[in-house]
């Protein structure tokens, strides 16, 4: 089944070159079918990227989705146009009111300030407190996880000596784990951080189950009980050439970056990246849409 999104956003564009399923909003309109309504708070400054990149995985799965994107009110974004945020995004004062099926909370380039030092942070705990209450399950994303475990859970962040920065093995550690069904024993998924949460900390939270980690990584996973709230730390959502343009904007400008790990041949950056991820994450999106969204959420959206 197709994703829903605006006709006119850039993302549908690239999406249908990539023979991704697409619906147009007139075709959705004569489907007797409620799709999922997913919202997607976007706290990267890279906005139509990010936003391609979550359609593309939502878009690879027998349900259809109804995407929609917030922004916080409390900061300003410099890379993106004012007309595309006006034209795509809803602030949280015009959605508070409605409920949704799933919600994912995106990574921000933020993570070496502390929680409260973030402009938006105030703002941001309103919308993670809303979510208990208005979303059937909230996906957050590398620091948008470490912001739910320190907000929901009172487990901070710690500074990394260097940053974890490339693409890395990963375990399945709960065997019995819908959201990992079908992983195989070892999988991989990017990641670009400074920080990290201490994993022994999220396992001495009762409220908490540690689903996957990495030798190398630390924690990959946590979930709630019944998948209220999913806290993923890694960037499954990333393109093949993200990691490059991370690395490549550090390295001519100076700053002290190594070549990402696991993601040249022979960590050559003169040749093409290896993909790696591409499978897994498109399964745990899938297995996170159907399990913890699909057969949770009621028909009616309003007795969430």
């Amino acid at each position: 089944m197709p994703i829903k999104i605006p006709d006119s956003l850039p993302a549908t564009k690239t999406l249908i070159e990539e023979n991704i399923f697409v619906m147009t909003e007139k075709r959705a309109m004569t489907q007797d079918i409620r799709p999922l309504e997913i919202l997607l708070l976007n706290l990267m400054p890279t906005k139509i990227t990010t936003e391609t990149q979550f359609a593309r995985l939502l878009g690879n799965t027998p349900l259809q989705v109804k995407l929609e994107f917030l922004q916080t009110s409390t900061h300003k974004s410099k890379n993106t146009s004012a007309d595309h945020l006006l034209a795509f995004y809803k602030t949280f004062d015009e959605i508070r009111d409605r409920k949704f099926d799933g919600m994912i909370i995106t990574g921000a380039p933020v993570e070496k300030m502390d929680f409260e030092e973030v402009d938006y942070w105030e703002e941001l705990c309103e919308i993670m407190e809303w979510s208990k209450t208005h979303v059937t399950s909230t996906f957050h994303i590398c620091w948008g996880a470490q912001a739910g475990l320190y907000y929901h859970f009172g487990i901070n962040k710690k500074p990394l000596d260097e940053k974890m920065f490339g693409v890395f093995e990963h375990t399945v550690d709960y065997k019995n784990s819908i959201l990992f069904r079908g992983f195989d024993d070892i999988f991989y998924v990017p990641h670009s951080r400074h920080t990290t949460v201490d994993l022994e900390e999220v396992k001495a939270e009762p409220r908490l189950k540690v689903l996957s980690t990495s030798a190398e990584a630390g924690l990959y996973c946590a979930i709630t009980e019944g998948g209220r709230q999913v806290f993923v730390t890694g960037h499954s959502e990333y393109d093949p050439r993200t990691l490059e343009a991370e690395y490549l904007r550090d390295k001519n400008a100076g700053l002290p970056i190594k070549v990402p790990v696991n993601y040249y041949p022979n960590d050559d950056d003169t040749q093409p990246p290896r993909v790696t991820w591409r499978a897994s994450a498109n399964l745990l999106f899938s297995n996170w849409l159907n399990y913890f969204v699909y057969q949770s959420t009621p028909y009616d959206i309003s007795q969430i």
